[in-house]
Protein backbone atom coordinates (compact mmCIF):
# COMPACT_ATOMS: atom_id res chain seq x y z
CA UNK A 1 0.00 0.00 0.00
CA UNK A 2 1.54 3.53 -0.79
CA UNK A 3 1.65 5.29 2.00
CA UNK A 4 -0.21 8.74 2.60
CA UNK A 5 0.85 12.44 2.29
CA UNK A 6 0.42 12.37 5.78
CA UNK A 7 2.45 9.54 6.75
CA UNK A 8 5.11 10.61 5.06
CA UNK A 9 5.10 13.98 6.98
CA UNK A 10 4.91 11.54 10.21
CA UNK A 11 7.96 9.30 9.31
CA UNK A 12 10.40 12.62 8.81
CA UNK A 13 9.14 14.08 11.80
CA UNK A 14 9.68 10.52 13.48
CA UNK A 15 13.26 10.57 11.95
CA UNK A 16 13.82 13.94 12.97
CA UNK A 17 13.34 13.69 16.96
CA UNK A 18 15.12 10.71 16.73
CA UNK A 19 18.28 12.30 14.86
CA UNK A 20 17.77 14.77 17.65
CA UNK A 21 17.66 12.55 20.09
CA UNK A 22 20.98 10.48 18.59
CA UNK A 23 22.81 13.67 19.15
CA UNK A 24 22.04 14.11 22.82
CA UNK A 25 22.60 10.83 23.18
CA UNK A 26 26.06 10.95 22.07
CA UNK A 27 27.70 13.29 24.19
CA UNK A 28 25.05 11.93 27.13
CA UNK A 29 24.15 8.98 27.13
CA UNK A 30 20.54 8.41 27.81
CA UNK A 31 18.18 5.69 28.26
CA UNK A 32 14.52 6.21 27.63
CA UNK A 33 12.61 3.83 29.67
CA UNK A 34 8.87 3.20 29.22
CA UNK A 35 6.62 2.48 32.32
CA UNK A 36 3.68 1.02 31.40
CA UNK A 37 0.76 -1.62 31.97
CA UNK A 38 -3.20 -1.62 32.87
CA UNK A 39 -5.13 0.09 35.52
CA UNK A 40 -3.66 -1.05 39.11
CA UNK A 41 -0.85 -3.07 37.72
CA UNK A 42 1.47 -1.45 40.48
CA UNK A 43 3.31 1.19 37.65
CA UNK A 44 3.08 4.33 40.50
CA UNK A 45 4.61 2.18 43.17
CA UNK A 46 7.38 0.42 40.65
CA UNK A 47 9.12 3.62 39.78
CA UNK A 48 9.24 5.00 42.77
CA UNK A 49 10.66 2.26 44.63
CA UNK A 50 12.70 1.96 41.62
CA UNK A 51 14.14 5.43 42.44
CA UNK A 52 14.45 5.23 45.69
CA UNK A 53 16.71 2.28 45.67
CA UNK A 54 19.15 3.63 43.43
CA UNK A 55 19.01 6.83 45.12
CA UNK A 56 19.55 5.62 47.90
CA UNK A 57 21.55 2.24 47.71
CA UNK A 58 18.56 -0.32 47.96
CA UNK A 59 19.52 -4.20 48.90
CA UNK A 60 19.85 -5.23 45.12
CA UNK A 61 22.08 -8.13 45.04
CA UNK A 62 21.31 -9.33 41.46
CA UNK A 63 21.91 -5.86 40.21
CA UNK A 64 25.59 -6.04 39.48
CA UNK A 65 26.10 -2.73 39.03
CA UNK A 66 25.18 -1.37 42.74
CA UNK A 67 25.69 -4.83 44.22
CA UNK A 68 29.34 -4.62 43.46
CA UNK A 69 29.48 -0.95 44.79
CA UNK A 70 30.44 0.54 40.96
CA UNK A 71 26.93 3.41 41.27
CA UNK A 72 28.69 5.79 43.37
CA UNK A 73 25.81 7.98 43.02
CA UNK A 74 22.22 8.66 41.81
CA UNK A 75 20.30 11.60 41.64
CA UNK A 76 17.38 13.31 40.56
CA UNK A 77 17.74 15.69 37.74
CA UNK A 78 15.23 18.40 36.20
CA UNK A 79 13.74 16.23 32.71
CA UNK A 80 14.55 17.27 29.74
CA UNK A 81 10.43 17.71 27.78
CA UNK A 82 8.77 20.77 29.55
CA UNK A 83 5.40 19.85 28.31
CA UNK A 84 5.22 16.70 30.50
CA UNK A 85 4.36 16.38 34.05
CA UNK A 86 7.11 15.50 36.53
CA UNK A 87 6.28 12.23 37.99
CA UNK A 88 5.37 13.33 41.70
CA UNK A 89 8.54 10.68 43.16
CA UNK A 90 8.60 12.13 47.11
CA UNK A 91 4.68 12.18 47.41
CA UNK A 92 4.32 8.76 46.13
CA UNK A 93 7.03 7.90 48.65
CA UNK A 94 5.94 9.61 51.30
CA UNK A 95 3.11 7.77 50.82
CA UNK A 96 4.53 4.22 51.34
CA UNK A 97 6.30 5.03 53.64
CA UNK A 98 4.92 7.22 56.03
CA UNK A 99 0.86 6.52 55.56
CA UNK A 100 1.24 3.44 54.94
CA UNK A 101 -1.26 3.59 51.77
CA UNK A 102 -0.75 2.75 47.93
CA UNK A 103 -0.21 6.24 45.52
CA UNK A 104 -2.67 7.32 43.59
CA UNK A 105 -3.06 5.37 39.96
CA UNK A 106 -1.28 7.00 36.61
CA UNK A 107 -4.28 8.39 34.68
CA UNK A 108 -1.96 10.91 32.59
CA UNK A 109 1.96 10.45 31.15
CA UNK A 110 4.50 12.01 33.24
CA UNK A 111 8.35 11.61 33.40
CA UNK A 112 11.58 12.17 35.60
CA UNK A 113 14.98 11.93 35.17
CA UNK A 114 17.69 10.09 37.45
CA UNK A 115 21.56 10.57 36.57
CA UNK A 116 23.55 7.62 37.45
CA UNK A 117 27.35 8.45 38.12
CA UNK A 118 28.99 4.89 37.76
CA UNK A 119 32.52 3.05 37.23
CA UNK A 120 32.93 0.57 34.34
CA UNK A 121 34.66 -2.87 35.02
CA UNK A 122 37.79 -1.04 33.81
CA UNK A 123 38.00 1.90 36.32
CA UNK A 124 36.97 4.49 33.93
CA UNK A 125 34.33 6.56 34.91
CA UNK A 126 31.04 7.30 33.57
CA UNK A 127 27.78 8.77 34.08
CA UNK A 128 24.53 7.48 32.22
CA UNK A 129 21.11 9.40 31.93
CA UNK A 130 17.64 7.53 33.05
CA UNK A 131 14.37 9.19 31.56
CA UNK A 132 11.55 7.26 33.33
CA UNK A 133 7.91 7.62 31.16
CA UNK A 134 5.21 6.43 33.02
CA UNK A 135 2.02 6.42 31.21
CA UNK A 136 -1.28 4.31 31.07
CA UNK A 137 -0.96 1.15 29.62
CA UNK A 138 -4.74 1.62 28.11
CA UNK A 139 -3.01 3.94 25.87
CA UNK A 140 -0.76 1.37 24.61
CA UNK A 141 -4.12 -0.32 23.66
CA UNK A 142 -4.89 2.65 21.54
CA UNK A 143 -2.27 2.03 18.99
CA UNK A 144 -3.84 -0.77 16.75
CA UNK A 145 -6.71 2.19 16.08
CA UNK A 146 -4.03 3.88 13.73
CA UNK A 147 -4.17 1.03 11.32
CA UNK A 148 -7.76 0.37 11.41
CA UNK A 149 -11.04 1.84 10.15
CA UNK A 150 -14.13 2.98 12.12
CA UNK A 151 -15.81 0.35 10.29
CA UNK A 152 -13.03 -2.53 11.22
CA UNK A 153 -12.95 -0.96 14.88
CA UNK A 154 -17.07 -0.77 15.31
CA UNK A 155 -16.88 -4.47 14.06
CA UNK A 156 -14.04 -6.18 16.47
CA UNK A 157 -16.02 -3.66 19.40
CA UNK A 158 -19.19 -5.14 18.88
CA UNK A 159 -17.87 -8.61 18.78
CA UNK A 160 -16.13 -8.46 21.63
CA UNK A 161 -19.27 -7.32 23.36
CA UNK A 162 -21.24 -10.13 22.02
CA UNK A 163 -18.87 -12.81 24.06
CA UNK A 164 -19.01 -14.05 27.66
CA UNK A 165 -19.40 -11.77 30.44
CA UNK A 166 -19.07 -8.62 28.11
CA UNK A 167 -22.75 -9.50 26.96
CA UNK A 168 -24.57 -8.61 30.10
CA UNK A 169 -22.75 -6.08 30.66
CA UNK A 170 -23.28 -4.50 27.45
CA UNK A 171 -26.85 -4.97 27.91
CA UNK A 172 -27.97 -1.17 28.17
CA UNK A 173 -25.40 0.02 25.43
CA UNK A 174 -27.21 -2.77 22.70
CA UNK A 175 -30.73 -1.51 23.57
CA UNK A 176 -29.66 1.80 22.80
CA UNK A 177 -27.49 0.84 19.95
CA UNK A 178 -31.00 -1.09 18.74
CA UNK A 179 -32.51 1.97 18.55
CA UNK A 180 -30.01 3.43 15.81
CA UNK A 181 -29.85 4.09 12.26
CA UNK A 182 -26.31 4.19 10.85
CA UNK A 183 -27.79 6.11 8.16
CA UNK A 184 -29.85 8.19 9.69
CA UNK A 185 -29.30 11.52 10.36
CA UNK A 186 -26.55 12.61 12.36
CA UNK A 187 -28.55 13.40 15.86
CA UNK A 188 -25.89 14.92 18.86
CA UNK A 189 -28.00 13.66 21.76
CA UNK A 190 -28.05 10.06 20.31
CA UNK A 191 -24.41 10.36 20.06
CA UNK A 192 -24.00 11.74 23.71
CA UNK A 193 -26.09 8.79 24.71
CA UNK A 194 -24.25 6.43 22.61
CA UNK A 195 -20.70 6.99 24.19
CA UNK A 196 -22.16 6.95 27.73
CA UNK A 197 -23.81 3.89 27.64
CA UNK A 198 -20.59 2.40 25.82
CA UNK A 199 -18.16 4.00 28.16
CA UNK A 200 -20.56 2.78 31.20
CA UNK A 201 -19.72 -0.79 29.59
CA UNK A 202 -16.25 0.02 29.18
CA UNK A 203 -16.27 0.37 33.04
CA UNK A 204 -17.84 -2.42 34.10
CA UNK A 205 -15.39 -4.46 32.15
CA UNK A 206 -12.64 -2.61 33.96
CA UNK A 207 -14.54 -3.62 37.88
CA UNK A 208 -12.24 -6.16 39.75
CA UNK A 209 -15.24 -9.18 39.26
CA UNK A 210 -14.73 -9.33 35.33
CA UNK A 211 -10.86 -7.16 35.16
CA UNK A 212 -10.95 -7.19 31.71
CA UNK A 213 -8.07 -6.15 30.08
CA UNK A 214 -9.04 -5.39 26.59
CA UNK A 215 -10.95 -2.15 26.70
CA UNK A 216 -9.89 0.62 23.76
CA UNK A 217 -10.45 3.40 23.41
CA UNK A 218 -8.26 4.20 26.33
CA UNK A 219 -9.02 7.81 26.89
CA UNK A 220 -12.74 6.78 27.28
CA UNK A 221 -12.02 5.43 31.14
CA UNK A 222 -9.57 8.32 31.84
CA UNK A 223 -10.55 11.87 29.36
CA UNK A 224 -8.29 14.09 31.24
CA UNK A 225 -8.98 17.86 29.81
CA UNK A 226 -10.99 15.89 27.05
CA UNK A 227 -13.88 14.98 28.85
CA UNK A 228 -16.91 16.08 26.65
CA UNK A 229 -15.24 16.96 23.80
CA UNK A 230 -16.50 15.27 20.54
CA UNK A 231 -13.29 13.22 20.24
CA UNK A 232 -14.30 11.46 22.85
CA UNK A 233 -17.97 11.32 22.00
CA UNK A 234 -18.53 8.30 19.74
CA UNK A 235 -19.06 4.46 20.18
CA UNK A 236 -19.58 1.39 17.97
CA UNK A 237 -22.56 1.12 15.68
CA UNK A 238 -23.85 -1.76 13.60
CA UNK A 239 -22.59 -0.72 9.95
CA UNK A 240 -23.89 -2.63 6.45
CA UNK A 241 -20.72 -4.14 5.19
CA UNK A 242 -18.53 -2.67 2.11
CA UNK A 243 -20.69 0.37 2.19
CA UNK A 244 -19.74 4.08 2.47
CA UNK A 245 -21.35 6.56 5.52
CA UNK A 246 -23.61 8.98 3.41
CA UNK A 247 -22.68 12.58 3.97
CA UNK A 248 -24.66 14.42 7.33
CA UNK A 249 -25.19 10.57 8.72
CA UNK A 250 -25.12 9.54 12.30
CA UNK A 251 -22.41 7.16 10.68
CA UNK A 252 -20.55 10.05 9.00
CA UNK A 253 -20.41 11.75 12.64
CA UNK A 254 -19.00 8.56 14.32
CA UNK A 255 -16.68 8.45 11.78
CA UNK A 256 -15.39 12.07 12.13
CA UNK A 257 -15.25 11.54 15.29
CA UNK A 258 -13.17 8.76 15.75
CA UNK A 259 -10.32 9.87 13.13
CA UNK A 260 -10.52 13.13 15.38
CA UNK A 261 -9.81 10.59 18.13
CA UNK A 262 -6.75 9.21 16.08
CA UNK A 263 -5.72 12.44 15.70
CA UNK A 264 -6.24 14.61 18.82
CA UNK A 265 -4.99 11.57 21.13
CA UNK A 266 -3.02 8.30 19.96
CA UNK A 267 -0.95 10.16 16.96
CA UNK A 268 0.57 13.12 19.14
CA UNK A 269 1.27 10.33 22.19
CA UNK A 270 3.29 7.62 19.73
CA UNK A 271 5.03 10.79 18.09
CA UNK A 272 6.27 12.61 21.13
CA UNK A 273 6.44 9.41 23.56
CA UNK A 274 6.16 6.05 22.43
CA UNK A 275 8.36 6.13 19.41
CA UNK A 276 11.13 7.42 21.31
CA UNK A 277 11.49 4.42 24.05
CA UNK A 278 14.28 2.21 24.02
CA UNK A 279 13.40 -0.03 26.83
CA UNK A 280 10.13 -1.10 28.28
CA UNK A 281 8.94 -2.61 30.96
CA UNK A 282 4.90 -3.80 31.29
CA UNK A 283 3.42 -4.66 34.41
CA UNK A 284 0.89 -7.39 34.74
CA UNK A 285 -1.55 -7.74 37.48
CA UNK A 286 -2.21 -11.61 36.56
CA UNK A 287 -3.34 -12.05 40.09
CA UNK A 288 -6.93 -9.89 39.62
CA UNK A 289 -7.55 -12.21 35.76
CA UNK A 290 -7.02 -15.27 38.53
CA UNK A 291 -9.92 -13.46 40.67
CA UNK A 292 -12.15 -12.72 38.16
CA UNK A 293 -11.67 -16.01 36.29
CA UNK A 294 -10.91 -17.86 32.81
CA UNK A 295 -12.69 -15.29 30.53
CA UNK A 296 -10.37 -12.40 32.27
CA UNK A 297 -7.34 -14.26 31.54
CA UNK A 298 -7.91 -14.90 28.45
CA UNK A 299 -8.73 -11.49 27.90
CA UNK A 300 -5.58 -10.24 29.70
CA UNK A 301 -3.70 -12.71 27.07
CA UNK A 302 -5.38 -11.04 23.89
CA UNK A 303 -4.05 -7.37 25.75
CA UNK A 304 -0.93 -8.07 26.10
CA UNK A 305 -0.20 -9.76 22.64
CA UNK A 306 -1.90 -6.51 21.56
CA UNK A 307 0.50 -4.55 23.63
CA UNK A 308 3.84 -6.23 22.39
CA UNK A 309 2.25 -6.05 18.62
CA UNK A 310 2.37 -2.34 19.09
CA UNK A 311 6.41 -1.84 19.99
CA UNK A 312 9.17 -1.16 17.50
CA UNK A 313 10.96 -4.30 18.52
CA UNK A 314 14.56 -5.31 17.57
CA UNK A 315 18.08 -5.11 17.82
CA UNK A 316 19.13 -1.86 18.13
CA UNK A 317 21.72 -0.36 15.88
CA UNK A 318 23.50 3.13 15.13
CA UNK A 319 21.34 3.67 11.94
CA UNK A 320 17.64 2.39 13.54
CA UNK A 321 19.06 5.23 16.55
CA UNK A 322 19.52 8.24 13.37
CA UNK A 323 16.49 7.26 11.77
CA UNK A 324 13.66 4.71 13.17
CA UNK A 325 14.57 3.66 17.03
CA UNK A 326 13.70 0.46 17.90
CA UNK A 327 13.03 -0.81 21.64
CA UNK A 328 15.78 -3.57 22.16
CA UNK A 329 14.69 -5.05 25.47
CA UNK A 330 11.06 -5.55 27.00
CA UNK A 331 10.31 -6.86 29.85
CA UNK A 332 6.92 -8.00 31.19
CA UNK A 333 6.65 -8.56 35.47
CA UNK A 334 4.16 -10.06 36.74
CA UNK A 335 3.35 -7.70 39.88
CA UNK A 336 2.21 -8.71 43.50
CA UNK A 337 4.60 -11.49 43.69
CA UNK A 338 4.46 -11.22 47.57
CA UNK A 339 0.24 -12.25 47.63
CA UNK A 340 1.95 -15.36 47.12
CA UNK A 341 4.13 -17.73 48.70
CA UNK A 342 7.85 -17.90 46.76
CA UNK A 343 6.60 -21.62 45.71
CA UNK A 344 4.39 -19.92 43.62
CA UNK A 345 6.44 -17.41 41.58
CA UNK A 346 7.71 -19.88 38.98
CA UNK A 347 4.48 -20.67 38.30
CA UNK A 348 3.29 -16.83 38.48
CA UNK A 349 5.84 -16.46 36.00
CA UNK A 350 4.91 -18.91 33.90
CA UNK A 351 1.33 -18.20 33.22
CA UNK A 352 2.79 -14.71 32.08
CA UNK A 353 5.42 -16.43 29.59
CA UNK A 354 2.67 -18.63 28.39
CA UNK A 355 0.15 -15.50 27.90
CA UNK A 356 2.71 -13.62 25.69
CA UNK A 357 4.37 -16.54 24.13
CA UNK A 358 2.89 -16.30 20.20
CA UNK A 359 4.05 -12.21 20.50
CA UNK A 360 7.30 -12.95 22.04
CA UNK A 361 8.58 -14.83 19.85
CA UNK A 362 8.16 -13.08 16.90
CA UNK A 363 9.80 -10.30 18.42
CA UNK A 364 12.70 -12.00 19.55
CA UNK A 365 13.14 -13.18 15.97
CA UNK A 366 14.02 -9.54 15.20
CA UNK A 367 16.64 -9.56 17.55
CA UNK A 368 15.00 -7.81 21.17
CA UNK A 369 15.70 -9.77 24.15
CA UNK A 370 12.12 -10.18 26.31
CA UNK A 371 12.19 -11.74 29.72
CA UNK A 372 9.30 -12.29 32.45
CA UNK A 373 9.58 -12.07 35.38
CA UNK A 374 7.49 -11.94 39.17
CA UNK A 375 8.68 -9.70 41.24
CA UNK A 376 6.66 -7.22 43.83
CA UNK A 377 8.86 -3.74 43.71
CA UNK A 378 7.23 -3.38 47.28
CA UNK A 379 7.52 -6.27 49.66
CA UNK A 380 3.57 -5.92 51.42
CA UNK A 381 3.82 -9.73 53.31
CA UNK A 382 6.10 -11.57 54.53
CA UNK A 383 6.37 -15.66 54.76
CA UNK A 384 6.21 -17.98 58.12
CA UNK A 385 5.01 -21.31 58.61
CA UNK A 386 1.60 -21.26 60.52
CA UNK A 387 0.69 -24.25 62.44
CA UNK A 388 -2.90 -25.60 61.82
CA UNK A 389 -3.27 -29.15 63.61
CA UNK A 390 -0.38 -31.21 63.35
CA UNK A 391 0.34 -29.75 59.72
CA UNK A 392 2.98 -26.27 59.15
CA UNK A 393 1.17 -24.51 56.18
CA UNK A 394 3.18 -21.90 54.40
CA UNK A 395 1.60 -18.82 54.88
CA UNK A 396 1.78 -15.12 54.50
CA UNK A 397 1.16 -12.24 57.14
CA UNK A 398 0.57 -8.99 56.14
CA UNK A 399 -2.30 -6.23 56.91
CA UNK A 400 -4.63 -6.40 54.63
CA UNK A 401 -6.35 -3.33 53.60
CA UNK A 402 -9.79 -1.63 55.29
CA UNK A 403 -12.62 -3.63 53.89
CA UNK A 404 -10.74 -6.84 52.34
CA UNK A 405 -12.96 -9.96 53.44
CA UNK A 406 -11.87 -13.43 53.34
CA UNK A 407 -13.84 -16.20 55.29
CA UNK A 408 -16.83 -13.84 56.26
CA UNK A 409 -14.54 -11.38 58.05
CA UNK A 410 -13.96 -8.09 57.09
CA UNK A 411 -10.83 -6.48 57.90
CA UNK A 412 -9.70 -3.30 59.45
CA UNK A 413 -6.86 -1.92 58.21
CA UNK A 414 -4.77 -2.04 61.28
CA UNK A 415 -4.99 -5.81 62.34
CA UNK A 416 -2.00 -8.00 60.67
CA UNK A 417 -3.27 -11.46 59.52
CA UNK A 418 -1.84 -14.97 58.40
CA UNK A 419 -3.49 -16.27 55.36
CA UNK A 420 -3.02 -19.21 52.60
CA UNK A 421 -3.05 -18.38 49.48
CA UNK A 422 -2.77 -21.60 48.24
CA UNK A 423 -0.79 -22.66 45.25
CA UNK A 424 -1.23 -22.05 41.00
CA UNK A 425 -1.13 -24.83 39.44
CA UNK A 426 2.06 -26.95 37.67
CA UNK A 427 1.07 -26.24 34.45
CA UNK A 428 0.37 -23.11 33.24
CA UNK A 429 -2.21 -24.25 30.42
CA UNK A 430 -4.58 -25.44 32.82
CA UNK A 431 -5.75 -22.15 33.48
CA UNK A 432 -6.16 -21.33 30.04
CA UNK A 433 -7.57 -24.42 28.51
CA UNK A 434 -11.29 -24.52 28.66
CA UNK A 435 -13.99 -21.76 29.76
CA UNK A 436 -14.26 -24.15 33.32
CA UNK A 437 -10.73 -24.62 33.98
CA UNK A 438 -11.17 -22.35 37.40
CA UNK A 439 -13.89 -20.26 38.86
CA UNK A 440 -13.42 -16.44 39.60
CA UNK A 441 -15.41 -13.65 41.01
CA UNK A 442 -17.09 -13.74 38.03
CA UNK A 443 -18.95 -16.93 38.67
CA UNK A 444 -22.50 -17.23 40.07
CA UNK A 445 -21.82 -18.37 43.38
CA UNK A 446 -18.78 -16.67 45.00
CA UNK A 447 -17.86 -19.68 47.04
CA UNK A 448 -16.70 -20.87 44.63
CA UNK A 449 -13.87 -18.93 43.68
CA UNK A 450 -10.91 -20.85 42.93
CA UNK A 451 -8.27 -17.82 43.68
CA UNK A 452 -8.47 -14.98 46.32
CA UNK A 453 -5.97 -12.76 46.41
CA UNK A 454 -6.53 -10.09 49.58
CA UNK A 455 -5.19 -6.23 49.23
CA UNK A 456 -2.75 -6.01 51.69
CA UNK A 457 -1.39 -2.09 53.16
CA UNK A 458 2.53 -1.65 52.57
CA UNK A 459 4.92 -2.65 55.50
CA UNK A 460 5.57 -0.95 58.28
CA UNK A 461 8.94 0.47 58.52
CA UNK A 462 11.86 1.35 60.63
CA UNK A 463 13.74 4.15 59.62
CA UNK A 464 17.51 3.52 60.75
CA UNK A 465 19.83 6.11 61.85
CA UNK A 466 21.71 6.95 58.81
CA UNK A 467 18.27 8.03 56.65
CA UNK A 468 15.20 6.61 54.66
CA UNK A 469 14.34 3.21 55.27
CA UNK A 470 14.99 0.73 52.63
CA UNK A 471 11.97 -0.25 50.85
CA UNK A 472 11.88 -4.20 50.85
CA UNK A 473 11.55 -5.70 47.60
CA UNK A 474 10.85 -9.00 45.26
CA UNK A 475 13.13 -9.37 42.35
CA UNK A 476 13.12 -5.68 41.27
CA UNK A 477 17.03 -6.29 41.46
CA UNK A 478 16.50 -8.53 38.52
CA UNK A 479 14.19 -6.43 36.51
CA UNK A 480 16.79 -3.51 37.01
CA UNK A 481 19.56 -5.46 35.92
CA UNK A 482 17.80 -6.35 32.45
CA UNK A 483 16.61 -3.43 31.69
CA UNK A 484 19.79 -1.10 32.08
CA UNK A 485 22.89 -3.62 33.14
CA UNK A 486 24.45 -3.38 30.17
CA UNK A 487 24.55 -0.05 29.77
CA UNK A 488 26.54 0.21 33.05
CA UNK A 489 29.69 -1.94 31.58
Amino acid sequence: MTPSLFEIVEEARLSARALIDYGESFFNPTIRLGVTGLSRSGKTVFITALVHGLVRGGRFPVFEALASGRIAHAHLSPQPDDGVPRFAYESHLRALVEERRWPNSTVDISELRLVIDYQRPNGADRTLTLDIVDYPGEWLLDLPLLGKSYEQWARESLSLSREGPRADLASAWHAQLATLSAEGPADEQATLEAARLFTDYLRACRDERFAMSLLPPGRFLMPGSLAGSPALTFAPLDVPAERTAPDGSLWAMMVRRYEAYKDIVVRPFFRDHFARLDRQIVLVDALAAFNAGPAALHDLEAALSGILDCFRVGRSTILSSLFRPRIDRILFAATKADHLHHLSHDRLEAVLRRAVNQAATRAMSTGAAIDVVALAAVRATREALVARGRDKLPSLLGTPAAGESAGGEIFDGNTEVATFPGDLPLDADALFNGADAFHGLSSTSAEQTDFRFLRFRPPPLEAPADGAPSLPHIRLDRALQFLIGDRLQ
